[in-house]
């Protein structure tokens, strides 16, 4: 004999209430978050993505690799991402009372002094890794610290450049101005580098 299933009357209003909050929290409020998100900040709720003649080159809020003397490089990651693989992030997870730390951060440095020429310190957030892995910015110290190398590879005024490199800096807010923590987007500094 086949019985025919009855709802329960304290069950019944349990789900008309879960169909209505499915349609109002699962469909309508992302809607409308999403439409008023598109209308009041299109750029970044679009992923702050920049455009090259149309197309998505990256995001101002993740950092790309760029390899050769002819471009400004990054802060160094604790990944490693092979060409055409997504980045994932990460950290190293190392510590200060860890020797490995020390032990990166000075082979680092001696990258840092062979490929830029210069002796002496460098930057601090060019020997460190950023936290994500993807960190999109640097230091104007270390953006500034790069000019020359740049400049000699592209045929460019080192003075010009150096300029436009401050230009392009950004000020934290109630930061006076202080140069020293100014930072740069690594992305925004390329792109203008192929500007005609």
């Amino acid at each position: 004999m086949i019985s025919t299933l009855r709802l329960s009357p304290a069950l019944a209003p349990g789900l008309r209430l879960l169909g209505l909050f499915t349609l109002l929290l699962g469909l309508l409020y992302p809607l409308l978050v999403y439409g008023l998100a598109n209308a009041l900040w299109p750029w970044q709720a679009q992923g702050s993505l920049w455009l090259r003649h149309g197309q998505p080159v990256g995001s101002a809020l993740i950092g790309q690799s760029f390899a050769g003397p002819q471009w400004f490089h990054g802060r160094p990651s604790a990944i490693s991402v092979e060409p055409g693989q997504t980045p994932v992030s990460t950290g190293s997870n190392l510590g200060p009372s860890q020797p490995q730390l020390l032990t990166q951060a000075h082979e680092r440095l001696l990258a840092w002094r062979a490929s830029e020429q210069q002796a002496g310190p460098a930057p601090q957030d060019m020997l460190t890794a950023s936290a994500s892995g993807l960190d999109p910015h640097i230091s104007l110290a270390a953006a500034l610290a790069q000019v020359a190398r740049v400049a000699q590879a592209r045929g460019l005024d080192a003075a010009q450049l150096a300029a436009q490199v401050r230009a392009q800096a950004a000020h934290p807010w109630f930061s006076d101005g202080q140069a020293a923590l100014a930072r740069v987007n690594v992305l925004q500094l390329n792109l203008l580098l192929e500007t005609p």
